[in-house]
C-alpha cells in the first residue's frame, strides 16, 4: 500500500510538470518572445488623391509705405497717430526747416535783382540801336561828303569808326542781357529748389491706408530715408506661405487656397494663390507663395499666423495605399505583402501624397494584393505574424 502511494504521487508529481511545461509553452508561442507579430491588414484598391499642400503663412501687406524725409532734419511734428486712417496727400508728419524759409527769402530779393538787371541791361540795349542808327547816318553822310571832297579823309574814318564802336556797343549790350537773363534762371531753380526741399519737408500720404507706427516722435532727429511713419494699404493684405519643396509639383499662381486664422480657427476663409516666388529659400528647403483672400476678414492684424491648404486638381486613378504601410529595407522603399501567411518584401514607385495620409503607388503593387498596415514591430520575411483588426485592442 505504501508503494502505490508513492508510485500514485510521483505520478501526480510527473503530470503536473508535464501541464506547467505546456502552460510555459503555450504562454510562450502566444505572449512571450516567439509569439507571432500582430499586425493589420488591408487589401490594396485604386483611386485618385487629392495631393493638397498645407504650409504656414504670415499675414503681410502687399502694399507698406514707410514716411520720411529725403535729408537728415528734426522732426518738428507728428500729425497722426497708429490706428488712423488717411487719405492720399495729407499731411503725416513735418520736418524743422531751420533755415530754408530765410534762404529762401534772399533768393526772392535777388531774383528780383536780377530782374532789375535785366531791365537796366534791356535800357542800355536800346540806347546803343539808337546810337548805332545814329552812328550810321553819320557815316553815311560823311562817306558822302568826302567823296564830293566837302570834307577830308580823316573826318570820314572818324566817322566810320564811331559806327564800328557803336555797333560792338549793340554786341556788349545784348550779351549783358543774355547773361543777365542767365542769372535770373540761375536765381530762379535755385529758388525752385528750396521749394521742393520745403515741400518735402511735409511728409504727406502717398495713398490712402492706416498708419500701422510711429517710428520719431517731435524733436528727434532723424537721417534721411529714415521712416517716420509707417502705413499700409489695408486691402492689400496678403498671406505668405512657405510650403515643402518635395511637395510643391504642381503650386501655380490660381490655386485654391483655404485659410485659417490663428485668431479665428473656427472660420475657414477662401482665397487664392496670387504669385509663387521665383525665388526659394535652399535653406529650409521651402519654395514660397503669396496667397490673397476672396474677401477680406474685419479686424485683420499684420504679422498673424495663419494655416493654409492649397487644393491641387486630382490625380490620374491608380493604386492608392496609407502612408503608414511603407517601409524601407536595404534602402529601398516597399511594403509587406500577406500571401498565404508568408511575407515578402515588394518595393514601390511612389507618387503623390495627400493630406490625409494616403499615398499613390506607380509600380509594384497589384488591386487585391493584403498588404501590412501596422505591426507591433519591425518584420522580416521569417516572422511570423497574426492579423487583428486593431493592435490596441489585440488581446494574446
Amino acid at each position: 500500500m505504501k508503494i502505490d502511494r508513492l508510485i500514485a504521487r510521483r505520478w501526480v508529481i510527473g503530470l503536473s510538470g508535464v501541464v506547467l511545461l505546456g502552460a510555459l509553452a503555450f504562454v510562450a508561442l502566444r505572449s512571450g518572445p516567439m509569439a507571432p507579430t500582430r499586425v493589420t491588414v488591408i487589401q490594396v484598391s485604386q483611386g485618385s488623391l487629392a495631393p493638397d499642400l498645407f504650409g504656414i503663412g504670415i499675414v503681410q501687406a502687399r502694399r507698406a509705405y514707410f514716411v520720411g524725409p529725403t535729408s537728415p532734419g528734426r522732426v518738428r511734428k507728428v500729425s497722426v497717430d497708429v490706428g488712423d486712417s488717411v487719405k492720399a496727400g495729407q499731411l503725416l508728419a513735418e520736418m524743422d526747416p531751420v533755415d530754408l524759409d530765410e534762404r529762401a527769402s534772399a533768393l526772392d530779393a535777388s531774383i528780383a535783382r536780377a530782374g532789375s538787371a535785366v531791365t537796366a541791361m534791356n535800357a542800355q540795349r536800346q540806347d546803343a540801336l539808337a546810337r548805332r542808327e545814329i552812328a550810321i547816318a553819320n557815316a553815311k553822310r560823311y562817306a558822302h561828303l568826302g567823296g564830293q571832297g566837302f570834307i577830308s579823309a580823316g573826318g570820314v574814318e572818324a566817322k566810320l569808326q564811331e559806327r564800328t564802336s557803336a555797333d560792338a556797343a549793340v554786341t556788349g549790350a545784348q550779351a549783358n542781357i543774355a547773361a543777365a537773363r542767365q542769372d535770373l534762371q540761375r536765381l530762379g531753380a535755385e529758388r525752385m529748389a528750396i521749394k521742393v526741399q520745403r515741400d518735402n519737408l511735409r511728409l504727406l500720404a502717398p495713398g490712402d491706408g492706416v498708419v500701422v507706427a510711429r517710428d520719431a516722435e517731435p524733436g528727434s532727429t532723424v537721417v534721411a530715408g529714415q521712416a517716420v511713419v509707417r502705413m499700409i494699404e489695408p486691402s492689400s493684405l496678403w498671406i505668405t506661405v512657405r510650403l515643402d519643396q518635395g511637395r510643391s509639383t504642381g503650386l501655380a499662381a490660381g490655386l485654391p487656397a483655404q485659410i485659417v486664422l490663428r485668431s479665428n480657427p473656427a472660420a475657414p476663409l477662401s482665397g487664392r494663390v496670387a504669385r509663387v516666388e521665383s525665388l526659394s529659400d535652399s535653406v529650409t528647403e521651402e519654395r514660397i507663395a503669396q496667397v490673397v483672400f476672396d474677401r477680406l476678414p474685419p479686424a485683420l492684424t499684420m504679422g498673424e499666423l495663419a494655416e493654409v491648404t492649397l487644393g491641387l486638381p486630382k490625380t490620374a486613378t491608380a493604386v492608392v495605399v496609407p502612408n503608414a504601410s511603407l517601409r524601407r529595407l536595404d534602402g529601398r522603399v516597399g511594403v509587406w505583402i500577406v500571401d498565404d501567411g508568408a511575407l515578402h518584401f515588394a518595393p514601390v514607385r511612389v507618387g503623390q501624397t495627400s493630406l490625409d495620409g494616403q499615398v499613390q503607388i506607380l509600380q509594384g503593387l497589384e488591386p487585391g494584393q493584403r498588404i501590412v498596415v501596422y505591426s507591433e514591430k519591425d518584420l522580416t520575411a521569417a516572422s511570423r505574424i497574426k492579423v487583428v483588426d486593431r493592435l490596441m485592442d489585440a488581446q494574446p
